[in-house]
């Protein structure tokens, strides 16, 4: 990087990409912390530098633009630098729920076609069993020590430059397989570009309000595309993810206290845990301005107990994995209804109303819109939602018609545009 032309180098990824980003990132907030991990903390810069090592190290290995790399772990700091490897490298980045069983872990990342494999050092053993039958790998790296059979990540990046790469990235090249939870049979990718998830990345960081210097609690997995699309948000503007392995609700509260943290992605499940743990009164949580829930309703004397101790901080999202995942949204305002009448409050079991940018209709078998009340299958229409499924050409053209994403969710819609979801339409 030549000293003193920023803004030459700043052209040096194309606009609309997610190499331009994290390079954005380094020259513009060098010193800043992009990565909090236990006792680790890496500016912008040294985000950078780490993940042009890698990139380096992959292309030494024999990977070349357009393979898969896949990545089969809880959330660390390695996870966020295969991502940014993905983005800088030109590969596509493939990851997986370690939760799933053998036989579908076997097959998916078999499906996926990944040739280089990262995984979390506690899940050796379960890779050892599957190797003999993951014909299409051809390189397992062990994050954290070397284990048999394995490459060891340290090792590997040690002696690569950290020079930028030479690699053309473009928007529309292909960026991540996002897997579905699979509630209706195996789990299908979701297929991802620069450009789709761009467009997610801005949706969630309006509605999040979401800006520089912000610090957000990664407590959702990395794996998941409600982890996913957090990561980026807060990548994208230059704020910090605090990124913690798993859940426990304790080490939350202290987090958040100890790191003055702004922002968390949850799920119901953990603000019931958070608002039961012992002494929660006692933590200062005073800088934490939003948590979005999302994945499934929030019980509303849970969501009346959570404003009482962390202050009218919540906002709710609805989305799945193919679509980015953002389509609808409820604001912090709206969940300020406690007090006003009961129609109002009726509003707090919806997932509010479509984000900017999102086009959201409910329609009948036939296709055809349903009037206020009735219930529907919920499609929607965005420049963020998935480019298809991998290596499924006839499932794409189901889930997708003439640009509609329809989603298998059914609901209803009230005069006023909020959408309320009633049921899966092939829920196994």
């Amino acid at each position: 990087m030549q000293q003193g032309l920023i803004l030459k180098n700043l052209s040096r990824y194309k606009i609309g990409t997610w190499a331009e980003v994290i390079y954005r990132n380094a020259l513009f907030y060098p010193d800043s912390e992009a990565f909090i991990c236990g006792s680790e903390r890496i500016t912008f810069s040294q985000f950078n530098a780490r993940v042009n090592k890698l990139v380096h190290a992959l292309y030494s290995l024999g990977l070349k633009k357009g393979d898969v790399i896949g990545i089969l772990s809880w959330n660390c700091l390695e996870y966020v630098e295969i991502y940014g490897a993905g983005m800088k490298g030109g590969f596509i980045v493939s990851p997986f729920n370690p939760r799933l069983g053998q036989e579908e872990l076997k097959k998916i990342i078999d499906h996926s076609g990944t040739i280089t494999l990262f995984v979390d050092q506690e899940l050796g053993e379960l890779v050892g069993s599957l190797r003999p039958h993951l014909f299409r790998i051809k390189n397992v790296i062990s994050l954290g020590d070397s284990l048999p059979g394995m490459i060891a990540y340290t090792e590997l990046v040690r002696s690569h430059s950290s020079e930028e790469p030479d690699i053309l990235v473009e928007e529309d090249d292909p960026l991540c397989i996002i897997y579905t939870s699979g509630t209706t049979g195996l789990p299908r990718g979701a297929l991802y570009s620069h450009r789709r998830f761009m467009e997610d990345t801005k949706i969630r960081v309006m509605h999040m309000g979401i800006k520089a210097g912000d610090k957000h609690v990664q407590i959702s997995p990395l794996f998941h595309i409600g982890g996913n699309t957090a990561f980026r948000a807060f990548l994208y503007v230059g704020g910090s993810n605090v990124i913690m392995k798993s859940f426990d609700p304790v080490e939350t509260l202290r987090t958040i206290q100890d790191e003055k943290a702004t922002h968390m992605e949850i799920v119901p499940t953990h603000l019931i845990a958070m608002l039961n743990a012992p002494d929660v009164d006692k933590y200062d949580l005073s800088s934490i301005k939003m948590m979005w829930y999302a994945a499934s309703p929030m019980p509303l004397e849970v969501l009346k107990k959570g404003i009482q101790v962390f202050g009218p901080i919540f906002a709710q999202g609805y989305g799945q994995t193919e679509s980015g995942p953002n389509l609808c949204h409820l604001t912090k305002e709206e969940h300020a209804v406690f007090s006003t009448v009961r129609e109002e409050r009726k509003r707090l079991l919806s997932v509010g109303r479509p984000c900017m940018g999102v086009h959201v209709r409910i329609v009948d078998e036939a296709g055809n819109d349903v009037k206020p009340g009735e219930v529907g299958e919920i499609i929607a229409k965005g420049k963020h939602i998935m480019e298809g499924y991998w290596h499924e050409r006839d499932g794409s053209r189901e889930a997708i018609i003439n640009d509609w994403l329809y989603t298998g969710d059914m609901g209803y819609y009230d005069e006023r545009g909020y959408i309320y979801i009633v049921d899966r339409k092939k829920d196994m």
